[in-house]
């Protein structure tokens, strides 16, 4: 594991080129193993999960050309073939999951590792895949390790998930296009991640109904063919720059930047006293703003940022807006809705004189704009806490020391590199 090393104070300015959905990217690559015909996808990021997910495909059989450079990625499955034996998910990956619907499309058994059913978050349910895939005609032969079968195609079913789960909504989209029949989620995730991969698979043929709704209604076709389609820009990375322009003071223009995705983010830095600005494709901090947050006009209640699925303030960009509070004159709640381990870093911020008050495992109460001194503090395995503990510690003059910073990678491709462009000085050690 590596840490990053910084000298804080000095305001940021400069602009960054955003990299693509690392959220989308990942089951999109997924879905090409629904085709034998080549797929090829633009604005693919260098990050560590793509890296770990090809070399899985490698080892299947499957021929991927990645230009890292130009960021384009050619991928051919055909001499996968129909796989033989049940196949095993890759170890260790979360997001691995998204493979279960190509594999039993493909090898009509998978195996699923032990280890895809949790992280630093928290419990992360895997019933809610079972219950989508045997729903379209999966059967649950065994637990322990769990065992998924499908004998044929999978077929057509109407599903209303308990909650709006983003992989599980993808792994219905996904084994649905290749279902005999029509089929039907109701209380869909809809993220800019999700739309991605249902472009990408209308792109191949699938016929999706519904794309940034709730509900989305599939009619299966009897097979999926090749496209060439392009990942759409990270609203988390945009979201994580103008975010580090923001508390040191900085100028920082991030491009491009999808307009129709900023609108409740650009609220969210609003309460803090952050003005967006968006030209074109790009969006912009300006500089020199005065972090404060905004007093409600419900005297009586508490400012708070909730987050919760898409359209709501995204969960996974939460901890950022916790690091702006803290610079910020005034007192915030945040309310994370979805993962009981989302807070488990706060204690982090208290090395360096930050005062957070942890209510319960959903909710904190920041007390901002308290004196700060640099400090070494320990990441958690969550990529934007990770990014949060290092926009404190740039806020503050002197050295500081982010250890485990690694899983920063998994998301933002160049994160030293844009950082040091902008005028920081930190690295890799």
């Amino acid at each position: 594991m590596a840490d990053l090393v910084l000298r804080g104070g000095r305001p940021l300015s400069g602009s960054v080129v955003a990299s693509g959905n690392k959220n989308a990217v990942m089951p999109m690559l997924c879905a090409t193993l629904l085709s034998d015909e080549p797929v090829v996808i633009h604005n693919v990021p260098d990050i560590t999960d793509v890296r770990r997910l090809v070399a899985y495909m490698r080892e299947l059989g499957s021929e991927i050309d990645w230009d890292t450079t130009r960021e384009t990625m050619r991928l051919c499955h055909a001499k996968v073939g129909k796989l033989s034996g049940a196949a095993p998910l890759p170890d260790g990956m979360r997001s691995s999951l998204l493979l279960l619907p190509a594999l039993l499309w493909r090898a009509g058994k998978v195996r699923l590792a032990s280890d895809t059913q949790g992280c630093s978050l928290g419990v992360r349910e895997i019933d809610p895949h079972l219950e989508v895939l045997t729903a379209l005609g999966a059967k649950l032969e065994q637990r322990s390790p769990f065992l998924l079968t499908l004998s044929g195609r999978f077929h057509g079913a109407r599903v209303w998930q308990d909650y709006m789960s983003v992989t599980t909504t993808e792994n219905f989209v996904m084994a649905a296009a290749l279902a005999e029949g029509t089929s039907v989620i109701i209380n869909a995730a809809s993220e800019p991640h999700v739309q991605d991969l249902c472009r990408l698979l209308c792109a191949m043929g699938a016929r999706i109904e519904g794309i940034g709704s709730s509900m989305l209604t599939v009619h299966g076709v009897d097979e999926l063919g090749g496209a060439e389609v392009a990942v759409s820009p990270d609203h988390h990375e945009i979201t994580t720059f103008l975010a580090i322009g923001a508390i040191t003071g900085g100028d920082v223009r991030v491009h491009p930047a999808p307009v129709e995705h900023f609108d409740l983010l650009d609220r969210a830095f609003a309460k803090l006293g952050v003005s967006i600005e968006h030209d074109g494709d790009s969006a912009r901090v300006p500089g020199g703003q005065r972090l404060a947050v905004v007093e409600p006009l419900t005297a009586s209640l508490l400012p708070r940022i909730e987050a919760a699925p898409w359209p709501y303030f995204p969960v996974d960009l939460l901890p950022l807006m916790v690091a702006l509070s803290v610079r910020a004159k005034g007192a915030m709640q945040f309310w994370n809705k979805v993962y009981e381990g989302g807070f488990t870093w706060i204690p982090e911020l208290s090395k360096f004189g930050a005062h957070v008050v942890i209510s319960d495992p959903h909710r904190i109460i920041v007390f901002g704009d308290r004196p700060l001194r640099p400090a070494a503090v320990e990441a958690p395995y969550i990529i934007r806490a990770a990014v949060a503990l290092y926009m404190v510690a740039a806020s503050i003059e002197g050295e500081s020391v982010i250890h485990n910073a690694d899983p920063i990678r998994r998301a933002h491709p160049r994160f030293v590199e844009n950082l040091q462009s902008l005028g920081a000085d930190v690295r890799w050690v």
